[in-house]
């Protein structure tokens, strides 16, 4: 039976999904909990990905977040749409062989236009291959350097699309920054133990996943998310069974954890300040139910892919944020959508504080 869910309950049950507010199943207790609950997470920047995982996790610093990832708790790779993401370290080469084949199929034109061909990317993947062997580690200069002193042209884009391509083959991953640098390792070194689904038990595991941590979502925005095609996204669906539930949002098809439908569907007034790219926005085709379509564009200046942090609250992005960050302080800019009371801006500071607090900073205000 489908279950009609009012726009206020569909809000209520996307932010549960999302670990905003508490879940009646999922008590994460650390970085591993979080991303295999979602399954990935965007994390193209890295330091909004660490916020993504803090923001879910009360009480931990961005400190205990970069532990948990040097613990190989997660790892971040580009598995769907060219994007990076936090993904579980044992799911990583699967998640590639499943999504990222679309996304190679891709690159022709573009890697005409670099002057690229593959055969180029995979001698970038034995030469990068090669020089981690053993441990290695390398920063994203001298991944590059070595590629240059094999005689691979690593000019313009030329260098990322090298690097992309060898983690998108499941040669290398990348792993924490040290200091302000990215860094790349072997994935069969950081991931030794590769979860190994058939193609059917991956498609159910990914919808499952991706489900649960969104909350009421189409099939096309499935598709979107992974990549696939609407129909594998529609098999998927389908072969996740009795996990997920339909239901109908505004008179559109869709489903939820089947989990969901039994936890309370009030509306909420939580209050959150989130990262920029975090699943919360980017990880829907539709944003409406979040975003007021009137301030997409401040969120999205020039609507070209950079996403602002956002004030959230109840579920509707009121406010942006911005932030500076000094060796003793985190000063924060926040320009408000709509008009904040004297009440929502005290629960906003509180949310901010509470970001300072995980960077170990105080926090200075500029509104």
């Amino acid at each position: 039976m489908t279950v009609r869910l009012s726009r206020a309950e569909a809000l209520a049950l996307r932010m549960t999904g999302l670990l905003l507010r508490p879940h009646p199943t999922a008590r994460p207790e650390g970085v591993a909990d979080v991303v295999e609950w979602f399954g990935a997470m965007q994390a193209q920047d890295a330091a909004s990905g660490l916020w993504s995982l803090g923001v879910r996790l009360p009480g931990a610093t961005q400190n205990d977040v970069r532990a948990a990832l040097e613990r190989r708790e997660a790892l971040r790779t580009w598995p769907m749409r060219g994007t990076v993401h936090l993904v579980p370290a044992r799911d990583a080469r699967w998640l590639l062989e499943l999504t990222g084949v679309r996304t190679l199929a891709g690159i022709a034109s573009r890697w005409r236009q670099l002057g690229l061909t593959v055969a180029d990317g995979e001698r970038a993947g034995d030469v990068l291959g090669a020089a981690l062997a053993g441990g290695g580690r390398l920063t994203r200069a001298e991944c590059l350097a070595a590629l240059r002193a094999a005689g691979l042209d690593t000019d313009g884009q030329r260098g990322y699309h090298l690097l992309w391509y060898a983690s998108q083959r499941g040669v290398t991953c990348i792993a924490p920054h040290v200091g302000n640098e990215q860094t790349f390792v072997l994935l069969d070194e950081w991931a030794p133990d590769p979860r190994r689904p058939e193609r059917d038990e991956a498609l159910a595991l990914l919808a499952h996943r991706y489900v649960r941590g969104h909350g009421p979502v189409t099939r096309h925005e499935l598709a979107r998310w992974t990549g696939l095609t609407v129909t594998d996204a529609t098999r998927a669906i389908t072969l996740a069974g009795d996990l997920l539930a339909p239901v109908e949002v505004d008179g559109e098809p869709a489903v939820v954890d089947a989990a969901l439908l039994d936890t309370p569907r009030a509306p909420v007034d939580d209050v959150h300040t989130l990262p920029g790219f975090d699943e919360y926005l980017l990880g829907f085709k539709d944003r409406s139910l979040m975003l007021d379509p009137a301030h997409a564009a401040a969120v999205v200046p020039g609507n070209n892919g950079m996403f602002r942090s956002t004030v959230v609250r109840g579920g509707r992005v009121v406010g942006t944020w911005t932030r500076t960050i000094g060796a003793r302080a985190v000063t924060v800019t926040v320009h408000q959508l709509v008009p904040f009371d004297a009440a929502l801006r005290t629960r906003v500071d509180a949310a901010l504080t509470g970001y300072a607090r995980f960077l170990g900073l105080e926090l200075r205000h500029s509104w």
